[in-house]
């Protein structure tokens, strides 16, 4: 069944591309990021094609992506599997050897850019990992255990997304969560951070992590040893330590409450001030949300509720 409601053909405004300096294609998904695409279009100047996948935004997404020379696709989500990324990796006719994910609030630094230049040359990579140096409500999270690496540039053909659940609906979001890529063959971490510099509404921030946290009941819900393409291990990578970490301490009594400790007093949050105190007590009571939703999955299924 095709959960995708698109043509067969990806419907791309067209524009003149510029002469490409990097041979990469970049994905940008967007939804409503009027305030933040200018700043991260701006920063891929040079790179061989950018497609911006939309999803019906109600505000000058769309415009700005195309002012900047960005192929506009709209992606028409009906639930299950695949969602945003990787249908866009599927579908698009993508024209360079190399892919680069890139979310609208993410923008690549000169330096960024000249080392991912030196990167292609390897050909002993096929994949590289890159940290986001995160700013919330105007300042750099220095601690907060907000450091986070994400495998977002690799080769064409050799990376695609873990799919930890194929039961999804539209109340999950249309793009990947918390699903890592994963890439056949090597990969390296590059030394330069890219800056992720979100300028929404908090509003905004809670409903989309209230999408996330159907997701997260959902997939926490699944019998213990489902198969995951990135299994949980608390001395593998950051990933596989992340998703030990939150499995274990998701059956904890008060587990939100410990979160908040960890990452607000362990992990030093206190010292990023106000920011970091809303954004520690943010995770907590996002995992509150996915606690509770997780008890209401488990009532529906005793009793029959839909």
């Amino acid at each position: 069944m095709n959960l995708i409601e698109a043509k067969s053909e990806p419907e791309v405004s067209r524009s003149v591309p510029a002469v490409p300096t990097l041979p990469v294609s970049v994905i940008v998904p967007v939804r409503n990021e009027a305030r933040n695409l200018p700043r991260c279009l701006e920063s891929l100047a040079g790179f061989g094609e950018v497609y911006v996948v939309d999803s019906q935004s109600t505000d000058d997404t769309a415009a700005i992506a195309q002012s900047h020379g960005a192929k506009v696709v709209q992606f028409h989500y009906a639930g299950g599997w695949p969602k945003k990324r990787q249908w866009a990796m599927d579908t698009l006719p993508l024209a360079y050897g190399w892919i680069l994910l890139l979310d609208a609030d993410e923008v690549l630094t000169p330096e960024l850019v000249e080392e991912i230049r030196r990167a292609l040359q390897n050909p002993d990579v096929d994949g590289y990992s890159i940290r986001l140096q995160m700013y919330f409500l105007g300042r750099v999270l220095r601690h907060c255990d907000a450091s986070f690496w994400k495998l977002s540039l690799f080769r064409k053909g050799r990376g695609r997304f873990e799919c930890r659940l194929k039961d999804q609906d539209t109340s999950m979001a249309d793009i990947e969560i918390h699903e890592h890529v994963v890439v056949d063959g090597p990969t390296a971490e590059l030394r330069n951070s890219l800056v992720h510099h979100n300028v929404d509404s908090l509003s905004r921030y809670i409903l989309k992590h209230n999408e996330y946290s159907n997701w997260e009941a959902r997939v926490l819900l699944q019998p213990e040893g489902a198969p995951e393409e990135v299994s949980a291990d608390l001395f593998g990578t950051q990933a596989q330590r992340r998703r030990w970490l939150k499995r274990n301490l998701y059956r904890l009594p008060g587990s939100p409450v410990l979160l908040f400790l960890y990452r607000y007093i362990f992990r030093l949050g206190f010292l990023d001030g106000v920011p970091g105190l809303i954004y520690c007590t943010f995770q907590a009571v996002q995992m509150f949300h996915s606690k509770a939703k997780i008890y209401e999955l488990k009532y529906e299924l005793k009793t029959g509720r839909n």
